[in-house]
């Protein structure tokens, strides 16, 4: 028996999934989840956060996933203890562009963990920084402007690393921290992504950094995948000695440390290197050919998928990614996801059943009229102030602004998912809104695409799993094609197949333009700077 363990620490939780690969055979053994506010209350956390006066400094601190990992790994070993026995390699996601600060006494400690100790009690003195900043944060609007100017613009800053500068990305917070508390940024030895921070308590040695999680801080060259002297320079002094090395997504980083041999009677499995969590989803959703994407319908609504080269969006909007295949990755978020669709739904009384009978009971199109349904600021197009526009839609017509708001949604992501050259012939549908099959009906015929739901909930979890299944029989010399990886695992449900209705697609190509006409008469974005 080969067991392959993969961990997710994403905003709020940590989840595990244990899957047994034996030849063809495929097994999902088990997923478990560890609410990091219910199971580690003494971190005063909500919703994985820090409470703050300031809503745009967005911080969680770093012992608390230190603890998460210690209590999963007692919660698995106790309840599959057979299968953890077999355990060949483990690997991980984590949220993209947190970063964690260790001062120079993290390399010791690493390196001589006590196996009779809790972890948290052995770590507490090792950060330079006692906090970390989450991809939710926007402090730092400052600093990407000025990164952006010393690289020579948002463009330049785009072609090269995939990105705009963005307040969450990892870059624009390092160089907060150097701004703010100098002193406290020359002790740190070490910045650390969550993922490479995650790893290296595995491994109990300093990790490197993938590709696909590098790519998110405004810091690697996409095309080498190599840190950029340049930003890192318009960052902070020094950056360079500071960052982890990279390293190729299928990198062992070494074996589980004695600690977690010994603490716990496991055998010494591979660790591979971690990555972020939307890498590792596009293994986990089965995104291993051009053509296929993922749309992921949660708070935020976000479209990603692979790309064969690094065609970055001109307007300055989408992501390009690095991708655990050793390719890349497109993607794009928006804000206004599930809470714009609860919005209209609270707005007219219904539940979501009745919102679903809406969508059936209007037609494509909805005669014309439409919505830009920015209830929140939006990301894609950048919208600063909430603002919800509508054009022929009475604001009092429930199942019209139901259609009107999914249609808007469907619309956006189509139109804003132009600029990655790709010919979209499948869609895996995931996330809350994809257990609807009247949004995927929409969804459908917008793209003109079939779409299909996917049998995980948790396709970051799934894809560390797969990810470090793949690492593991590469190190032993025997490659396996990617397509074999996730085949049987992360692929979509035959069974919820929804097709394009071709009468609705003719309707939909007119109605992308009016809506993407629409949207610029109110939004007006701006183009990145050269």
């Amino acid at each position: 028996m080969s067991v392959y363990l993969g961990l997710d620490a994403s905003t709020q939780s940590l989840t595990a999934v244990l899957v047994e690969i034996d030849g063809p055979r495929r097994d999902l053994i088990c997923q478990h989840t560890l609410n990091y506010d219910e199971a580690l209350p003494a971190h005063g956390t909500r919703h994985g956060v820090l409470p703050g006066a300031d809503p745009s400094v967005v911080v969680s601190p770093p012992l608390m996933w230190v603890e998460a990992l210690d209590v999963m790994m007692a919660t698995i070993v106790r309840a599959w203890p057979r299968e953890m026995a077999c355990l060949a390699a483990v690997a991980g996601s984590a949220q993209q562009h947190g970063s964690v600060y260790l001062n120079s006494c993290a390399s010791r400690a690493l390196a001589q963990l006590d196996a009779g100790t809790p972890l948290v009690d052995q770590l507490a003195g090792v950060f330079s920084r006692a906090v970390s900043p989450v991809w939710m944060d926007s402090s730092t609007t400052a600093e990407c402007e000025e990164i952006t100017a010393a690289v020579g613009g948002a463009r330049a800053l785009s072609m090269r690393t995939g990105s705009r500068a963005f307040e969450r990305f990892t870059g624009p917070q390092i160089r907060r921290f150097f701004k703010i508390d100098p002193g406290a940024y020359a002790a740190t030895w070490r910045i650390h992504l969550i993922s490479s921070f995650l790893a290296s308590l595995l491994a109990g040695a300093d990790a490197p950094i993938d590709p696909g999680d590098g790519s998110g801080m405004d810091l690697m060259d996409l095309a080498t995948s190599e840190w950029w002297p340049a930003a890192l320079g318009s960052t902070a002094p020094g950056l360079r000695e500071k960052l982890p090395s990279i390293a190729p997504s299928d990198t062992i980083v070494g074996r589980l440390a004695p600690y977690w041999r010994e603490r716990y009677r496991l055998p010494a499995a591979r660790v591979v290197i971690w990555s972020g969590d939307n890498p590792s989803s596009l293994i986990g959703a089965g995104l291993v050919r051009e053509g296929r994407v993922a749309i992921s319908l949660g708070t935020s609504d976000t479209m990603f998928g692979l790309m064969r080269e690094p065609r970055v969006d001109a307007s300055g909007t989408g992501h390009v990614f690095g991708a655990p295949t050793g390719e890349f990755m497109g993607l794009t978020c928006f804000e206004n996801g599930s809470l714009a669709r609860e919005r209209v739904r609270d707005r007219h009384r219904m539940d979501w059943p009745a919102f679903s009978e809406a969508l059936r009971s209007t037609p494509a199109g909805n005669g014309g009229a439409m919505m830009l349904p920015w209830f929140d600021p939006e990301i894609t197009p950048h919208v600063a102030a909430p603002q919800v526009h509508r054009m022929g839609l009475d604001e009092a017509n429930g199942p019209a602004n139901v259609r009107a708001v999914i249609e808007a949604q469907m619309m956006a992501m189509a139109n804003h998912s132009r600029w990655m050259g790709v010919h979209i012939d499948a869609i895996h549908a995931t996330g809350g809104g994809s257990a609807n099959r009247e949004i995927l009906q929409v969804m459908a015929d917008v793209f003109n695409a079939d779409v299909y739901q996917l049998a995980s909930g948790n396709s970051a979890c799934l894809g560390a799993a797969l990810r470090a299944y793949h690492a593991d029989r590469h190190a032993d010399g025997k490659s396996v094609a990617w397509q074999d990886v996730v085949a049987g695992l992360a692929e979509p449900i035959a069974a919820t197949r929804v097709r394009p209705i071709p009468a609705h697609v003719t309707v939909y190509a007119d109605l992308r333009r009016r809506y993407a006409a629409f949207e610029e008469s109110v939004a007006a974005p701006k183009e990145p700077s050269p």
